[in-house]
Order: structure tokens, then C-alpha cells, then sequence
């Protein structure tokens, strides 16, 4: 099975793993960091779609960091293993975040690579992104281009999205349009895809259903980090979201 996995990760860029896992004790701690822990956390770390509405929480960012049951699921268990094995290499969790799209106020991803955000070289790391929820069209399901990992960074500019600002400027080529598709996804199925690996998600249409996911960014032990770019990109980043009044 993970020699199948890996030949479809590096032949286009993702895996789909269904019912990868249960959900319950993952949806709790969700639910137990927001009440509790958010209260405390930096403000560049906690994104609403409307600072003065607490049910438009889009996106928590390095939970690892500032709670115990994610700093142990990125350290053990299923996921890093899975990382592992689709990289070739050990891995360092960088990152777990809580992603949602509330309904009717929850806003397209626009499209990117996670890779033009990391800075890496080389840029051997991938994302996970696991359901907590039904996910399907109406409801902003993520797309993704098959393939695209292999044909290297494209050009990406300001998006003015919080939590994804940057985008792929040409974005959709004729190509894209053919090649694009998306991924409906259950409670407990997991998406991987490679940093270069194009994808997107659109708007949450729903009148009623939220969509919670969350993610986890290992990085190749070989993945080196520009920490010249990187902090150039968090201090710019940083600058805008406070001026735009979005932390």
C-alpha cells in the first residue's frame, strides 16, 4: 500500500487516504482550544473573517505550539509516518493548523503552492489536509492540478485573502482548466499533496454547513529554509494584515 501511495504522490503530486482516521478525538480538542486557548494566543496566530464576530474563525495557526494533544500528534503516530514514507526522508512538523470556511462567510482559496510561502530549497515538503466534516463542491472542496508539482514555481502576487495571501498570477491556464479536479472528502480522509503541487478551493456556498479541516506541514529533513526570505515574507505579511486591520 505505501509503495502505491508513493508512485501516485510523485507521479501527480497528491494521495487521497480514505477513512485515514477517526476524527472525534481531533474535533474535541478543536473545540476545547477555542474555548480555551485562543483567548491567549498572539493575534497573528488567529484568523476571523470578522474580528468582531467569534463565528467567523477561519483558521488557527501552529497549534502545536501552544497546545499539548497537537504537539504530540505531530510528533507520533499515523501522520508523520506517512510523511515519511511519501518524502523518502525523516520530516520536521512545521506547522498544524485549523482551517474552516463558515457558511456564507467563508471565502475562496485562491489558487497557490504552498512552497512559495516556505521558502525552501530544495522544496521537499508536503501538506496534509484532513476532514473533519463532509466536504464537497457546495461546500469549498479543494481542487488540485495533477502534475503541476513537477513543472516548478510559478509566479504568485498579493491576494488580499487573510490566511492565503499569496496567489498564481496566470492562474487558470487552458491547461489548468483540462487537468483540474476536485476532491470530495468525508470525516477522516486525508489529502496529501507536494509544496509545488498548484490547488485551490472555492467559496463556502452552503447556507448552513461549516467546512473543518485540519492541516499538517512536514518538511524534509534535506528541505532547507531561506531564513532571509522567510522572515522578509512573515515581517511583510505581518505589516499587512495590521494595517488592514485583520490582527
Amino acid at each position: 500500500m505505501k509503495s502505491v501511495l508513493l508512485d501516485q504522490f510523485e507521479k501527480e503530486g497528491y494521495v487521497c487516504c480514505r477513512r485515514f482516521t477517526s476524527v472525534a478525538s481531533i474535533a474535541e480538542n478543536i473545540e476545547r482550544v477555542i474555548r480555551d486557548v485562543v483567548p491567549g494566543m498572539p493575534p497573528e496566530h488567529v484568523f476571523y473573517e470578522d474580528r468582531k464576530q467569534a463565528d467567523t474563525l477561519k483558521q488557527l495557526q501552529l497549534l502545536q505550539q501552544h497546545d499539548v494533544f497537537f504537539s504530540e500528534l505531530a510528533e507520533t503516530g499515523p501522520f508523520r509516518e506517512l510523511a515519511e514514507t511519501l518524502l523518502c526522508d525523516s520530516v520536521v512538523c512545521k506547522n498544524i493548523q485549523y482551517f474552516n470556511k463558515p457558511p456564507q462567510t467563508g471565502k475562496a482559496t485562491p489558487p497557490h503552492q504552498d512552497g512559495y510561502y516556505f521558502k525552501l530549497a530544495p522544496p521537499h515538503a508536503l501538506t496534509m489536509w484532513l476532514a473533519l466534516e463532509e466536504v464537497d463542491i457546495e461546500n469549498g472542496c479543494v481542487r488540485y492540478i495533477p502534475g503541476s508539482h513537477k513543472q516548478g514555481m510559478r509566479s504568485h502576487a498579493a491576494t488580499g485573502t487573510l490566511g492565503f495571501s499569496q496567489g498564481i498570477v496566470d492562474f487558470p491556464t487552458d491547461e489548468d482548466r483540462q487537468k483540474e479536479i476536485a476532491l470530495i472528502a468525508a470525516p477522516g480522509d486525508l489529502l496529501v499533496h507536494h509544496a509545488l503541487t498548484v490547488h485551490r478551493a472555492d467559496a463556502n456556498l452552503s447556507q448552513t454547513r461549516s467546512r473543518r479541516a485540519i492541516g499538517f506541514i512536514f518538511y524534509a529533513s534535506q528541505a532547507k529554509v531561506d531564513s532571509k526570505a522567510w522572515e522578509r515574507y512573515q515581517e511583510e505579511l505581518k505589516n499587512e494584515l495590521m494595517r488592514d486591520g485583520k490582527i
